[in-house]
């Protein structure tokens, strides 16, 4: 299957995606496995930042609990986390660290009246440096707004340590040296372009008892 590398986000069909990512050795059963995948991108950017900043450095479920109790302690929009104290951002589960962060996203918001459409005709580079100029939007942060919010489909998000555990599943299945540095394991993605943003869907399924299923389907 032949995916044109010239379309655009909304012209990549999760099904072409999937057929693409289907033929492949390492993504092949996991694709056969879960399926076609989506994007989903957020209508909200502010609100999908917000969230990235939460996940950052916590397990899921840790992140899953303060979002809950932000989006009850106030309204997370610009003019809610800046009208917010920050002991209320606090006592919601921020750390000092990220109630700086969420407040300086705030402001930036504000000041620019960005929304996702402001960011849509930007090419990655743009995102990635308009949003790491901000304070606390890291590499990582920006590679879940280029997937979450702009829906872009050829990004592959090497900072994000179950991105990395997945791919070190893989290729450990199929009896390869899993240790890579983050270069390498972006070299190793371009076999995946220009889906890459949808194999990174697939790798954050390889959890340990769908590794060992494919572990047999790759005939370990």
């Amino acid at each position: 299957m032949t995916v044109d590398e010239t379309a655009t986000p909304s012209e990549i069909d999760p099904e072409d995606a999937h057929e693409r990512l289907s033929e492949d050795a390492y993504l092949g059963p996991i694709a056969a496995e879960v399926g076609p995948v989506s994007l989903d991108p957020a209508e909200d950017a502010f609100e999908r930042l917000i969230r990235s900043i939460v996940s950052q450095q916590v397990s899921v479920a840790s992140a899953a609990a303060t979002r809950e109790r932000l989006h009850d302690a106030v309204e997370v929009t610009p003019a809610g986390i800046r009208a917010a104290d920050d002991e209320l951002l606090r006592d919601a589960g921020l750390s000092r660290q990220k109630t700086r962060y969420v407040n300086e996203i705030a402001d930036r918001f504000a000041e620019e009246g960005w929304s996702r459409d402001s960011f849509a005709g930007m090419d990655e580079a743009e995102v990635r440096a308009t949003l790491t100029d901000i304070t606390g939007v890291g590499p990582w942060t920006a590679d879940m707004f280029l997937l979450f919010v702009l829906g872009r489909p050829d990004v592959f998000p090497v900072g994000d340590l179950g991105v990395r555990e997945g791919l070190k599943t893989l290729v450990d299945h199929h009896g390869e040296d899993p240790e890579m540095t983050r270069g390498e394991m972006t070299a190793f993605a371009e076999r995946w372009a220009p889906v890459r943003s949808y194999a990174a869907l697939y790798l954050w399924q390889v959890e340990e008892e769908l590794g060992e299923r494919v572990g047999d389907v790759v005939g370990e």
